[in-house]
């Protein structure tokens, strides 16, 4: 069986770590000896390269964090300083159970359905976890007004999948939550037996939802939760919930449509929503409020809630109390952490660098959507102005949201109060961004964190400075080396923008059809190949889901075909170092747990194959390592799948 259909067997410990060539297993030749070898901390459910880095990050601004804590007197922003103050009260561990209690009490006071109807404008603008959630986002078909989505709650545990019959991690994973969230209310005072039945409850609500939630499969079809509803038609959608008080309550406007994100969901409200369900209703609020907000209010609570983590990610152990405050720091504060980490860490030559090798990226992404030869001239004309038009974020932003000036920090009160403050606050400046055009300036990632992005709505492409360094970038790689690594992830991420999603926006990022009928219809059957030559690879005691993974796979594809072409243009071109570094820069090893869920739940392929299939596909990498049938790494010639 070729190497493009199985690549590992019950988990990533039982893959074949022996010894290979490149001809067999590209991957596995790069990484083997890694693979045997690389231990997972004990905190973390993965090791690979990317988590190399984010351990090198952790380690210096941990260091950084704790001496300012020390003496702040050296921090000249105002901001940062909230950050190390949040980082202070996480590390106090002061506890806060009567606070928590007190929030409890007001959904324990709602008596009908009724009550909650005309409580849930001010239960959502506080953070509540209710049955229908409403957020604020730039409206997909005029990217210059934000209007306001509506979605359906979600599931305890992370996808529809874990409650198949046949799925044994799925009942472990949900045995373990109702445990931990019984133990976590007799922490707040309730009687064994009242702890037992709220959450038995809570469990009949979270099993009515089940059949109606999307599937992962679904959410990655992204396009499809644009589903447009007259006020009136959404208002009409509940018997018993006021929804125009709800909506009017949040935004403080009486909208003309909103967006639906969820229309199965929605159809299905009477049946979930009604006053037969409400006890259970209630039951399934409280305990999902608990379980969201247990790590705030005590080291105890963090600790008894993290059982339920452990389970689900099979990490052997919690982060220290120092770096679990550390880590809700940096992610509280998010953009002012990545400017600070950027302006650090970062150097300019680095950032002219990666500018040059974008801009060159996208010329020759242009010339190949030249010369391509499936589409019309007008498709094509239409493609290179949206790939002209797309902005470039490098690094960090020159601006920090404003949004930070608010987040203030008190260092008397305790995390959980601290930290629903701050909630509230972020909560409501979403709310208000309905009054406000759609910022193209916002960063959808910070500068300290390991990866990359391309957002359609937008039509921008981000590299934060945390991932422009090895093994994906460096000053000291070959240019071979260097397009292997962030070439690939940067033209990665420009063919995001025609990927089965993205080909859907405008260059303004607007979405709508700018494909003649007999090219798109050539581009799905192209997006089936891709689908089917992924589909059902063994992976980890389970199977990849080629419909899932299909729009991240598309643009692999076509960020390797798009960086070799760079890299050739270089004297030093070396298509064996491109391909190494590009193996090199996925390996990945993880706990059973973690890749259990990352098959259900994650839109990327796993790793392995991200290294090998994508290889497999590309001519070059024949050439270079002399692959023959009859090898593992083989695969005909009409096999191949090419995009882009």
């Amino acid at each position: 069986m070729r190497i493009n259909k199985v690549i590992g067997g019950a988990g990533d410990l039982a893959l074949d770590t022996k010894p290979t060539d490149y001809k067999d297993n590209l991957y596995l030749a790069v990484n083997g000896e890694w693979q045997d070898k690389a231990e997972i901390p004990a905190d973390k459910s993965s090791a690979g390269a990317s988590v190399d880095l984010e351990l090198e990050i952790e380690k210096n601004l941990m260091k950084e964090f704790h001496d300012f804590a020390e003496d702040d007197s050296a921090i000249d922003d105002s901001k940062f300083l909230q950050a190390i103050k949040l980082y202070r009260v996480a590390n106090a561990d002061k506890s806060s159970k009567n606070s928590i209690l007190k929030d409890i009490d007001r959904i324990n006071s709602l008596n009908s359905v009724a009550d909650l109807s005309k409580n849930m404008a001010e239960l959502g603008k506080d953070n509540f976890v209710m049955p229908l959630i409403l957020f604020v986002e730039a409206d997909m078909k005029n990217t210059e007004k934000n209007i306001a989505y509506i979605d359906g709650a979600d599931l305890f545990l992370p996808d529809r999948s874990y409650y198949d019959d046949d799925n044994e991690f799925g009942h472990k994973l949900l045995a373990k939550y109702v445990a931990v969230a019984t133990k976590l209310l007799e922490k707040l005072g309730y009687s064994d037996d009242d702890a037992k039945e709220t959450v038995k409850k809570a469990s009949e609500f979270d099993s009515s939802l089940v059949p109606v939630v999307k599937t992962s499969e679904e959410w990655a079809e992204y396009t499809k939760i644009y589903n447009p509803y007259d006020f009136d038609d959404f208002v009409a959608k509940s018997n018993v919930l006021d929804l125009k008080d709800w909506i009017t309550g949040e935004i403080k406007d009486t909208p003309e449509k909103v967006i639906v994100v969820q229309p199965r969901y929605m159809n299905n409200l009477n049946k979930l929503v009604n006053e037969e369900a409400f006890e259970n209703i209630k039951a399934w609020m409280i305990v999902r409020y608990l379980m969201e907000n247990a790590e705030y209010v005590s080291e105890d609570f963090r600790q008894t809630y993290g059982e339920f983590k452990l389970a689900r990610s099979g990490a052997k152990e919690l982060p220290t109390r120092t770096k679990f405050a550390y880590h809700l720091a940096e992610r509280t504060f998010s953009e002012v952490v990545g400017v600070y980490y950027g302006k650090k860490y970062f150097g300019e030559k680095a950032k002219a660098d990666v500018r040059d090798m974008i801009k060159k990226m996208i010329s020759i992404y242009e010339q190949r959507l030249s010369v391509n030869d499936w589409l019309s001239e007008d498709t094509k004309k239409k493609a290179i102005v949206k790939l002209e038009k797309i902005v470039v974020k490098v690094g960090y932003p020159d601006k920090i949201e404003d949004i930070y000036q608010k987040l203030t920090v008190d260092k008397n009160a305790a995390l959980y109060d601290n930290m629903m403050s701050l909630g509230k606050i972020l909560t409501q400046d979403n709310l208000d961004d309905y009054q406000r055009p759609v910022d193209r300036t916002k960063w959808l990632m910070p500068g300290h964190m390991v990866n990359a992005c391309y957002d359609s709505s937008r039509n921008d492409i981000t590299f934060p400075a945390a991932i422009l360094q090895t093994p994906f970038y460096s000053l000291q790689q070959t240019s071979s080396e260097n397009y292997g690594g962030i070439g690939a992830t940067i033209a990665h991420e420009i063919s995001h923008a025609f990927d089965n999603n993205g080909a859907q926006f405008d260059e303004y990022g607007n979405m709508h059809n700018w494909w003649t009928k007999e090219d798109y219809a050539h581009f799905k059957k192209l997006t089936q190949d891709m689908i089917d030559q992924f589909q059902g690879i063994a992976y980890a005691g389970g199977k990849v889901n080629g419909k899932l993974v299909v729009s991240e796979n598309i643009a692999d594809v076509g960020g390797m075909r798009c960086a070799i072409e760079a890299a050739k243009l270089d004297s030093d071109y070396d298509p064996k170092q491109f391909f190494i570094q590009w193996a090199k820069s996925w390996r990945f090893k993880a706990t059973q747990e973690y890749n259990e869920d990352l098959l259900a739940t994650d839109v990327h392929a796993p790793q392995p194959m991200r290294a090998n299939v994508m290889s497999q596909d590309l001519d070059e990498f024949y050439d270079a390592f002399g692959v023959k049938p009859g090898d593992g790494m083989w695969v005909d010639p009409d096999k191949r799948v090419n995009i882009w």
